[in-house]
């Protein structure tokens, strides 16, 4: 198998057993996969950074009802909810096996590195989220990934078993919640009752009647919960970051437990799989890549379609979709990501768009400033310390700003690593990891 056909950029550079991986040895499906995913994100994100967090899956409580914001909501969500964030976690798994079993290969021994790596990564994912921009997945794939770890010598038919295994938990753990929250529901409301016919609450009630508030205001914000985040938001700085601070803790803790330890930890050992069977890597026969497209597509987009109506013919109401509204695309999201992986290994086996697949490779290489960038520039725009439009551009407008982020990205990204070997955050994790202030200028 030709270089060009693995995918796999090799040259005769020596290097350390244990080190940051060289521009040599890179592998070139990786970075044009991490780089279509990474911005692939970006599609979804964009509801967050402009809009409560509500209107991310409830279209009814911002963003516009009219028919083109109203189907920009069902296109996003047929192609793009959870599916490239699927990729991108398969990818962090991918990543772990190749930089092991490179240092291995090496006679290194990489433990000791990989978890001060995601030390530095939960480090700059809370910086991140409480100082940037509240949902931040960094912090949950760096704990995550500690655990996945430990599973790395397993064969990929294990690795997928265990997965298979652990993708059902999330959705029977937010099924207990919702399950939950109906209980305190009806035990807040008595207890309110109580409060109303002048009879003295006790601290225990007081405190379920706070928690109720909180589960009140994240499954169905009111109209004045609503226009608190729109102020809060469209505040200073330092009244933004007072404000999200609880969130991103309560969101550090629910997303790890709720969505991490099962969902991204199966998908990581997917992606250890996939990367030991030579799928990721580029691999695999174009055949074998327009099969994984096909099966991909055919068995997750009429669930996705099913998904997306099924949730408007129940009006996005977030306890249908804890219990079972959330199945459908929860299924599909995996089908299509592999759909995706498929599509875009087909096209890179098949040697057309090399231009352009090249700058995505690029945006790729530098995947953590490009995502942290997407923060800093999206709520530039939006929050109050910058131009203040949050809440103020419907669903439909905000995909021009996805537009001009991607097209900024695909050149900055090529410009400056035809100058530097990393970009300038992947550049500052590598130092912090290996203790070494890593040369930026290629030699």
């Amino acid at each position: 198998m030709s270089e060009a056909e693995s995918g796999i950029a090799t040259d005769h550079e020596s290097a350390p057993a244990v080190g940051p991986v060289l521009l040599g040895e890179r592998i070139v499906s990786l970075d044009v996969l991490r780089g279509i995913a990474v911005l692939g994100i970006l599609v979804m994100n964009i509801y967050a950074f402009a809009m409560p967090f509500i209107a991310y899956a409830n279209p009814l409580a911002m963003g516009g009802t009219e028919l083109h914001n109203i189907g920009t909501w069902f296109f996003t969500h047929i192609f793009f909810d959870q599916k490239f964030l699927s990729i991108f976690a398969m990818l962090f798994g991918a990543g772990l096996i190749l930089m092991t079993d490179r240092a291995e290969a090496r006679g290194g021994q990489y433990g000791r590195i990989f978890y001060r790596r995601q030390f530095w990564l939960i480090i700059i994912g809370a910086v991140h989220g409480y100082l940037i921009w509240f949902g931040d997945i960094l912090f949950m794939y760096a704990v995550i990934g500690m655990l996945v770890y430990l599973f790395r010598r397993r064969s990929p038919r294990t690795l997928i078993v265990i997965a298979c295994l652990l993708l059902p938990l999330s959705l029977l753990m937010t099924y207990g919640f919702s399950i939950s929250a109906k209980q305190t529901q009806a035990e807040a409301s008595e207890i309110a009752a109580l409060q109303d016919a002048g009879e003295e609450i006790t601290a225990e009630q007081e405190k379920l009647l706070e928690d109720w508030e909180e589960f009140r205001a994240f499954l169905a914000p009111t109209d004045e919960d609503l226009q608190k985040d729109l102020e809060s938001y469209r505040g200073s700085y330092t009244e933004i970051v007072a404000h999200r601070a609880p969130i991103v803790a309560s969101m550090q803790v629910f997303t790890t437990l709720f969505f991490g330890i099962s969902r991204v930890a199966a998908l990581m050992m997917i992606g250890m799989a996939l990367m030991k069977l030579g799928v990721l890597s580029g691999e695999r026969s174009q055949s074998f890549y327009r099969k994984l497209m096909m099966a991909g597509y055919l068995l997750g987009l009429p669930l996705a379609v099913f998904s997306a109506f099924d949730l408007s013919a129940h009006q996005w109401n977030a306890q249908y979709v804890m219990r079972v509204g959330g199945i459908a695309n929860y299924l599909a999201s995996l089908c299509i990501a592999f759909g995706h992986i498929g599509l875009i290994l087909l096209v890179f086996k098949s040697g057309a768009l090399q231009g352009i697949l090249a700058r995505f490779a690029k945006v790729g290489r530098m995947a953590l400033t490009n995502y942290i960038m997407h923060s800093l520039i999206l709520t530039t725009v939006f929050y109050g310390y910058g131009l203040g439009l949050y809440g103020t551009i419907p669903r439909f407008g905000q995909m021009g700003f996805v537009v001009l982020v991607i097209l900024l990205q695909l050149f900055v990204s090529t410009w400056w690593l035809n100058r530097y070997r990393f970009g300038p955050i992947e550049w500052l994790w590598r130092s912090l990891t290996y203790w070494k202030r890593q040369s930026m200028r290629h030699e």
